[in-house]
């Protein structure tokens, strides 16, 4: 039997790369218990030797011996060979400074020696492709729901970034889910049992700034009876996230980036400064660089935010995971209104596919449960869609059309030239050729 498989199914190619000559027996014995077909490349300098043939499924870098940073050099290395592949780092030695490396290194999982070999393998497997958390079934998993390759890259990135304490930026269009992605942040760190407190920045007066974020004391103001805690001073040992931070007035960010920098606040009326352990997260709808250079974001404040960064995709980026979204909302509406709807017929679901979800993962949620007010199926077809959803999603589906016969046209009139056929369109190559795929235009002879 060829050792590269298992029946007729293959084993995942792990690649060792160390920094010594004789690779370690128990990783390799480890690995091969777990399942995998393990190849080494003893030296990191001779790493690209052992590159050639089939691509590893994995890559692991093996720094326990020699904990010098070649590390980072290989890692460097191989997101330029291969920028998808999982890459894992094995160190004695981790701290916030490494971790961030890390991740700006590209690596996609950081594991500290020692361990165990259940932890080891467990690893590996989270970190491979097509590796699914199963939500439904264990209701203390955090996950983003979705197996697309930029949720599952959301996904393994949170937990590493969550090892910190370092702020975090979540940016994205409204409804993506960045509030979802700043809990999962709390949840899967050491802060796990504090506070997570949501705040609004959109929402806040500016009247109220302080008072809301800092707190106050007696007799601060006409009307203040007792003292009263701010929100920064409630998450104390817990996660504060700054929602729309960038809505804020320049004032509002230039207190906000002093307790950032100070890792302390002063209420309103006090006299003395409340130390804060609390961790930041931020998140805005709008491009912060754009804010920036128009002068509607401080720089020094967006800087000691974006020390880590999260971009929530569009929901029309991401449509792959349109059938997962439908059925952990629909099987969430089906508990919370004692329903047993079993899911989308198959034209509702291509109707779902059309629609390019301007409102997002927000969006598809609520159109699910406005259905339910009138539904008297157990599956939810077209007749069931609400009537304003009917008719965007009908100029959705008409611009589709338009599109698909607009493209055709071009390349009949045109042999099939597709540079001809975007010229004649007024497109890039490359949009001709993401319409022909997205339509799925075959040459017609």
């Amino acid at each position: 039997m060829d050792c590269g498989k298992v029946g007729t199914r293959y084993k995942k190619r792990v690649l060792i790369v160390e920094d010594k000559e004789i690779p370690g027996r128990r990783l390799k014995k480890w690995l091969r218990r777990g399942g995998f077909d393990v190849e080494a490349a003893p030296r990191i300098a001779k790493l690209r030797e052992s590159t050639g043939g089939r691509k590893p499924d994995l890559v692991i870098i093996d720094t326990r011996s020699n904990d010098n940073g070649n590390g980072m050099v290989a890692a460097t290395w191989l997101r330029r060979w291969n920028p998808t592949v999982p890459i894992i780092l094995i160190a004695r030695h981790r701290s916030e400074g490494r971790i961030l490396a890390c991740i700006r290194a590209g690596i996609s999982d950081y594991i500290k020696w020692p361990c165990s070999e259940q932890k080891l393998v467990a690893g590996l497997h989270r970190n491979l492709p097509g590796y699914k958390k199963k939500q439904a079934e264990n209701p203390m998993d955090h996950s983003i729901i979705g197996d697309s390759q930029a949720i599952q890259e959301i996904n393994a990135f949170i937990p590493r970034v969550s090892e910190t304490d370092t702020t975090v930026l979540i940016t994205g269009e409204t409804g993506t889910g960045k509030e979802l992605a700043a809990e999962r942040i709390h949840k899967c760190s050491s802060r796990e049992k504090g506070p997570f407190i949501r705040v609004n920045c959109a929402a806040l007066p500016e009247s109220l700034v302080e008072s809301e974020l800092f707190g106050y004391e007696r007799g601060a103001f006409t009307g203040a009876v007792t003292s009263s805690q701010g929100k920064f001073e409630q998450a104390n040992g817990g996660t504060i996230f700054l929602d729309e931070i960038a809505d804020m007035s320049p004032y509002a960010q230039a207190k906000i980036l002093r307790t950032l920098e100070s890792k302390e606040i002063c209420r309103l009326g006090g006299k003395r400064n409340v130390p804060l352990d609390v961790r930041i997260t931020a998140a805005t709808n709008r491009d912060p660089e754009q804010l920036m250079a128009q002068g509607d974001f401080r720089e020094d404040l967006y800087y000691r935010l974006n020390v880590a960064r999260i971009h929530m995709p569009p929901l029309r980026d991401h449509k792959e995971d349109i059938p997962s979204l439908v059925g952990s909302t629909i099987k969430a509406l089906n508990q919370r209104y004692d329903r047993m709807v079993e899911g989308l017929t198959d034209a509702a679901m291509k109707s779902f596919n059309n629609y390019d979800w301007p409102g997002n993962v927000r969006e598809l949620k609520n159109c699910l449960e406005s259905m339910y007010i009138n539904l008297h199926s157990r599956w939810i077809s077209r007749e069931n869609f609400p009537e304003n959803f009917l008719k965007r999603l009908q100029f959705a589906e008409d611009s589709i059309t338009n599109e698909r016969d607009m493209v055709r046209d071009a390349l009949a009139s045109t042999n099939w030239n597709k540079t001809a056929a975007a010229k004649k369109l007024n497109w890039s190559r490359m949009k001709v050729y993401r319409a022909i795929e997205r339509h799925n235009i075959v040459f017609a002879q």
